[in-house]
């Protein structure tokens, strides 16, 4: 899918510059911009510019684009912090996911506590 399917996507719309977002940083295919609710004092969202409804359906139709996500998170995290950090893909409501285009969390700049 591409962006213009998800014409009531939250991520869409931030992506299509519609919606104004903190964007820290950018690539051809993903971008990153920081979460408006941090849970930790680096809390970044990397979204690709294509409408995907989570991790997995990503992972089975654009596998390179996943990557691309992680190496985009390895590289904010790097420049806003000290390159330690955690990556969260949540799946479904009831994991927490709250917009269904993927989205990684990247959360760093802090001693993170365990599950």
């Amino acid at each position: 899918m591409t962006s213009t399917e998800g014409s009531d996507c939250l991520f869409c719309k931030i992506v299509a510059g519609e919606v104004p977002a903190d964007i820290v940083g950018e690539s051809p295919s993903a971008i990153a911009f920081r979460d408006i609710a941090p849970k930790a004092p680096v809390h970044v969202l990397v979204v690709p510019r294509e409408h995907h409804g989570d991790v997995s359906a990503l992972a089975a139709s654009a596998p390179n684009l996943l990557a691309d996500l992680v190496e985009m998170a390895d590289e904010v995290a790097t420049d806003l912090s000290d390159g330690q950090y955690r990556m969260i893909f949540n799946v479904g409501p009831k994991a927490g996911q709250t917009v269904f285009h993927v989205h990684a969390h990247v959360l760093s700049g802090t001693q993170l506590g365990g599950f």
